[in-house]
């Protein structure tokens, strides 16, 4: 460590880093390697009282506390405060020695300043930092930091407490993988919850209301039935996909509400329905899976194109294919999944509507046989009818979950992964849970 350096203006230095906040006075500095060392005094209006009795005290000696404060010009910076200690003169007292209450400056038996812990949540949750990156800021361990923001997030929920719910009346839920590994919680997944009222409103984005371990109806259940009643009356619309776990559950938890099939799921699964009747086709005309110069190969991706966005080529290709008779089922499967895209695009909320049910109904019962992939997607859609139908009565998608499902996606990779759910709960409602730093 380098010679302190001679004592600079205090008012100069003081206002520099900012310590008048923190309630102590730079008296010396000093650099050791990457860390910056700043020795202050506790700004005190004269000796304290015992905690226990509430005396004054008469001072003894002075100890040095230490604690990592936020970075001054991209260099960790560590204070070395001198805290003054008393001896309690009353005789009756259990208390023989205390020191300065320095709360103002660092919690007590923390390591850290209680500005730390803001700059920990801003760069993780507006920067989108990673805990290591972090620590390396701050010249602490990850564990330390990770310590930090767990605490510091866990006291803003608390502080916020029921009112964060307030105003939610659209939710959305979807499961997420969170780990990839055997025996992680809950199977590795998560059952996704968020707030869509905004979106809907066409005020807002979405926000992460929180993470519940499993991808079942139980675990969406024992959320709802956790908050309180005058939350579950507010909801009115839930958005979810075609898993008839959460249908289950939000029905059961939410009776007074609307459940709403994303539209996304039901074009990929009307999709998924039409690559299942392109397979079973290409199996029955040529005796093997799709390879290079076959035809229904060669148009695999094209078919899953919406028809508007076909080119003359791309239009071309399809035609050739369906001119032969051996792939009529395709062209059928083909016809219902773009007439299925196309009601969803309809800007007519009500034209879309009759369109949607005009196809569930054909589907369910216009349908003649060799078309069984399409029978399938018939009886889910009709099953699910109404979950389907009031899209357009709501234009509750849940579109925004997937995205922050991709937001928490980067968020996994960044951190290389995790394996402490509480954590990944934690860093995620940073990370996608608009809270009020």
């Amino acid at each position: 460590m380098s010679q302190p350096t001679c004592p600079p203006a205090q008012i100069v230095a003081d206002t520099i880093v900012r310590t008048v906040e923190l309630g102590v006075r730079i008296t010396d500095a000093a650099v050791a390697g990457e860390t910056t060392v700043l020795w202050c005094d506790l700004l005190t209006d004269g000796p304290d009282r015992c905690p226990e009795c509430g005396l004054v005290g008469v001072y003894r000696d002075s100890v040095e506390r230490r604690v990592t404060d936020v970075p001054v010009v991209g260099h960790p910076l560590q204070l070395r405060v001198r805290v003054p200690r008393y001896r309690c003169v009353h005789d009756g007292c259990a208390r023989e020695i205390f020191a300065h209450d320095s709360s103002r400056l660092a919690r007590r038996g923390a390591s850290t300043t209680r500005r730390c812990a803001g700059y920990v949540l801003r760069r993780l949750a507006i920067d989108k930092a990673t805990v290591a990156a972090v620590a390396r800021e701050l010249g602490r361990s990850w564990d330390t930091v990770n310590t930090v923001a767990v605490a510091a997030t866990e006291a803003l929920l608390l502080s916020a407490g029921p009112a964060r719910l307030d105003g939610v009346a659209v939710i959305g839920v979807d499961e997420h993988r969170w780990a990839h590994v055997f025996g992680a919680e809950g199977d590795g997944f998560v059952t996704v919850i968020t707030d869509l009222t905004a979106v809907v409103a066409g005020r807002g984005r979405a926000r992460l209301l929180d993470l519940v371990a499993g991808r079942s109806a139980e675990a969406l259940k024992t959320w709802l039935d956790a908050r309180e009643q005058g939350f579950r009356d507010r909801v009115e619309v839930v958005a979810m996909d075609g898993f008839g776990g959460y249908k289950n559950a939000a029905t059961e938890a939410l009776p007074d509400a609307v459940t709403v099939m994303d539209p996304f799921h039901v074009v990929a699964l009307a999709g998924q329905k039409l690559d299942l009747c392109r397979q079973r086709v290409q199996q029955d005309t040529r005796g093997h899976r799709g390879r290079a110069g076959d035809p229904l190969y060669g148009v695999r991706r094209t078919l899953r194109t919406r028809l508007g966005l076909l080119t003359d080529k791309q239009r071309a290709r399809i035609e050739a294919v369906f001119a032969s008779e051996e792939h009529v089922a395709v062209e059928v499967t083909w016809w219902a999944y773009q007439q299925i895209i196309a009601a969803y695009g309809t800007e007519d909320r009500r034209r879309g509507k009759t369109a949607l049910t005009a196809v569930i109904d054909r589907l369910r019962t216009g349908l003649p046989a060799g078309l069984d992939e399409l029978a399938t997607l018939g009886r889910t859609l009709h099953r699910r009818r109404d979950d389907v139908l009031a899209y357009f009565d709501h234009r509750a998608s849940n579109g925004p979950t997937e995205a922050i499902n991709g937001r928490l996606e980067a968020l996994r990779r960044n951190a290389l992964g995790f394996r402490n759910l509480i954590n990944y709960r934690i860093r995620s409602l940073l990370h996608c849970g608009a809270l009020a730093l």
